[in-house]
C-alpha cells in the first residue's frame, strides 16, 4: 500500500458490522495425473501451440476414477484447518462451492464434513460456478459478523473431467480437476476482508452451460446420445462477457475502499484463459508482474481456481501481513465477482 493512500484506506464494512472476518488458513489440492499439450493431441485434432496460443494452458490435472470432488476438498480443507491450527470440533460450518457435486444430493459438504470429521459442523453446498468460491467467502463472513458462526470452512472444488467432451477440442483442452479452501474467522475489528462485490446476469446463462441432468431435461437415453451431459461453451462471448464483468467489479470494489490498482500487492482473477487476464490487467492499468496466473500448469477448475490460486500465492509468499490483494473471479450464470482483503 502506498504512503500517500494509506490513510485513506476505508473498510466499508466497519460502521456495519463489529467483527471483521479473515482468511487465516488456506489449502489446495490436484490429483497427481498431469496431461500434457502433447496428450492431448493424440486424442483431438489439436496442437500445443494452438491450446498455448488462445489459452495459454501447457496442462491440468486429472483426478482418477475412483476419486470424487469431495476427496480432494477434504484432502484441501485438512491443510487449510493444518495451516490455521484449527481442529475438526471447531469448525462450525462448511460451505463447498462447485458445479460438479459427488451426486445431486446429499451436498457434498455433508461428505466432506464425515470425511474430515467435523461433526458439529453444519454445512451445504452452493453453485455459483467458476465464481462460487468468492460467494462462498461473502456467505460465510456473513455467518460470522451476525455472531452465528465463529469458524467456517470455504471450499471450492471440481471434478471438470467428468462433464468435458473429450471430443470437442474447444473445450476438452480448457478444464481440470482439483479443490482450493480457506478458514474464515473474527480476528477484531481491523483487516480481514474489506468488500466483496457481486453480480449475475440470467439472460446470458445460455452461453455457458450443461444442458441435461437437471429437471428440464433428466438423464435419459435420448439425452446421453445428444451429448447434452457435457459442458458447452460459446467462447467468443463468454471472453467478451468476463473482460467487462471482471473490470467492472474489480473497480467496484477498489471505489469502495477508496483504493486504485496501484494500492493493490497482488491481483488473484480466475484462471479462465490467458488473454482474459492479460485484458484485465490492461484495463485496470496493472502490469503482468501483479497478476498471479498458474493456468498454465491446471488450466480452468472452475469454483477451485481462485481458491487454488490464492493458496499457492500465499505460500510462495506474494503478499504479506498487511498487504492488500484484490480477487476477481466470472462463470456461468452469468456470474461475477470481486474481493478485497487485507492480508
Amino acid at each position: 500500500m502506498t504512503k500517500s493512500t494509506a490513510p485513506h484506506l476505508r473498510n466499508p464494512r466497519s460502521r456495519e458490522t463489529p467483527r471483521s472476518v479473515h482468511i487465516v488458513g488456506t489449502g489446495s489440492y490436484v490429483p497427481d495425473r498431469i496431461m500434457t499439450n502433447a496428450d492431448l493431441e493424440k486424442m483431438v485434432d489439436t496442437t500445443d501451440e494452438w491450446i498455448v496460443s488462445r489459452s495459454g494452458i501447457r496442462e491440468r490435472r486429472i483426478a482418477p476414477d475412483h476419486m470424487c470432488t469431495s476427496d480432494m476438498a477434504a484432502e484441501a480443507a485438512r491443510r487449510a484447518m493444518d495451516q490455521a491450527g484449527v481442529r475438526e470440533h471447531e469448525i462450525d460450518l462448511i460451505i463447498c462451492a462447485t458445479i460438479t457435486p459427488d451426486m445431486p444430493f446429499p451436498a457434498t459438504a455433508c461428505l466432506i464434513q464425515q470425511k474430515i470429521g467435523a461433526r458439529r459442523a453444519a454445512a451445504f453446498d452452493m453453485e455459483a460456478a467458476c465464481s462460487g468460491f468468492l460467494y462462498g467467502l461473502e456467505i460465510g463472513q456473513q455467518f460470522i459478523t451476525s455472531g452465528t458462526f465463529n469458524t467456517v470452512l470455504v471450499i471450492g472444488a471440481e471434478k471438470l473431467s467428468t462433464i468435458v467432451d473429450w471430443q470437442d477440442r474447444a473445450t476438452c483442452v480448457l478444464f481440470g480437476d482439483g479443490a482450493g479452501a480457506a478458514i474464515l474467522r473474527s480476528h477484531g475489528t481491523t483487516h480481514g476482508i474489506l468488500t466483496t462485490c457481486m453480480g449475475a446476469d440470467g439472460s446470458q446463462s445460455d452461453i455457458l452451460l450443461m444442458p441435461a441432468g437437471g429437471a428440464k431435461y433428466p438423464a435419459s437415453k435420448e439425452s446421453v446420445s445428444a451429448g447434452m451431459h457435457y459442458l458447452k461453451m460459446s467462447g467468443k462471448e463468454v471472453f467478451k462477457q468476463a473482460v467487462t464483468a471482471m473490470q467492472t467489479a474489480a473497480e467496484q470494489a477498489l471505489a469502495k475502499c477508496n483504493l486504485t490498482i496501484d494500492d493493490i500487492k497482488c491481483v488473484i482473477p480466475h484462471q479462465a484463459n490467458i488473454r482474459i487476464l492479460e485484458a484485465i490487467a490492461d484495463r485496470l492499468g496493472a502490469s503482468m508482474d501483479k497478476v498471479y496466473v498458474n493456468l498454465d500448469r491446471y488450466g480452468n477448475v472452475s469454483a477451485a481456481s481462485v481458491a487454488i490460486a490464492l493458496d499457492e500465492a500465499a505460500r510462495k509468499g506474494r503478499f504479506q501481513r498487511g498487504d492488500l490483494i484484490l480477487l476477481i473471479v466470472f462463470g456461468s450464470g452469468l456470474t461475477w465477482a470481486s474481493c478485497v482483503i487485507q492480508w
